[in-house]
């Protein structure tokens, strides 16, 4: 609910993004600083919150600082895969210490929280100083372009794969509080997540030169579409944690694929701007399809096959409207 409104007060922060980069990661090491003598109180859970919202706003800082660090649209794919395949190895490089402090107390891990992102905040103060505020008027070669039928035709695509994950996040997790060892195989579902998003993020910038970013895009809700329906008709934990690997793996892909098509399809628009509000139409969309499956708490076989067929009818809408384009 909050993150339409992050984008544009990140717009109009003094001092830009590299700035607004800064304060984040400084406000939220002195959010988890305050968790630790809390941990075990009601008071825990509105920080909990900040630490969401300052998370979220730091995703959305990041995903509009990108294009304004790199030169051309294959840079910015090569960039945005680098990152991710960087946070990737980080978060696991950082499960061992993290899980070794929470053997001796949960407020050591919080502690470790604090350091990193106090780093963090040393770190942003590299970012150029010419990372400024977004021009506040909007052209209209902007507004036609971002609004043309090949770009609504790709942001309805990344938001079917966002809302998928999102979905399968919560289906996954609340439908294995009732099996055996739940919390073991979902920890062991978001572990091959990450690796099949590492995987994915390496491998990107290589499978955009094989083919273009719609066949990235078309294929992406293709695979995920045929992997959920086979999840659905067998069911299943493996094939339960196997759907939610494909789905971020594959669903990666097609975000790289997503912000080279506004990168090539919309060259008159401000990037920074752009990409804010495609970030935070999918974050909501994220959160709103966690919160179907939270509401509707659907049998794991049920969820996979929804997911499944979503996809399925997904990639054939984007295949023939892309046909139309083409044919016209």
């Amino acid at each position: 609910m909050i993150a339409p409104f992050i984008g544009p007060v990140i717009d109009r922060v003094p001092g830009g993004r590299r700035f607004t980069v800064l304060i984040v990661n400084f406000l939220r090491c002195i959010t988890i600083v305050a968790m630790i003598p809390r941990i075990n109180s009601v008071a825990l859970f509105p920080l909990a919150f900040i630490s969401l919202v300052l998370a979220r706003t730091y995703s959305v800082s990041k995903t509009a600082l990108i294009p304004t660090l790199v030169d051309d649209d294959e840079e910015l794919v090569a960039a945005n895969g680098k990152l991710g395949l960087l946070a990737g190895l980080i978060g696991f490089a950082a499960v061992a210490p993290a899980g070794l402090l929470q053997l001796i107390d949960s407020r050591a891990t919080l502690m470790m929280s604090a350091t990193m992102f106090a780093l963090a905040s040393l770190a942003s103060l590299q970012l150029p100083r010419h990372v400024a505020t977004t021009p506040r008027t909007t052209e209209l070669a902007e507004i036609k372009e971002l609004h043309g039928s090949g770009i609504r035709d790709a942001a309805l695509s990344m938001m079917l794969l966002r809302g998928v994950v999102g979905f399968l996040f919560f289906h996954v997790a609340f439908w294995l509080r009732d099996e055996r060892a739940g919390t073991m195989w979902f920890a062991l579902a978001l572990g091959l997540s990450s690796l099949a998003t590492m995987l994915a993020n390496a491998i990107s910038p290589l499978v955009r030169r094989l083919i273009s970013e719609r066949t990235m895009m078309t294929s992406s809700l293709l695979v995920i579409g045929v992997t959920g329906i086979i999840a659905g008709v067998f069911g299943g934990i493996t094939f339960g944690i196997i759907l939610i690997a494909v789905a971020n793996g594959v669903g990666s892909i097609g975000r790289l694929a997503f912000e080279s098509i506004i990168q090539r399809e919309a060259p008159d628009a401000n990037r920074a701007r752009a990409f804010v509000k495609f970030e935070t139409r999918n974050q909501l969309v994220w959160v709103g399809c966690g919160l179907v499956s939270v509401v509707f708490t659907f049998p794991g076989a049920v969820g996979f096959a929804i997911v499944g067929v979503a996809c399925a009818i997904g990639s054939i809408f984007f295949l023939a409207s892309n046909n139309a384009r083409t044919s016209s």
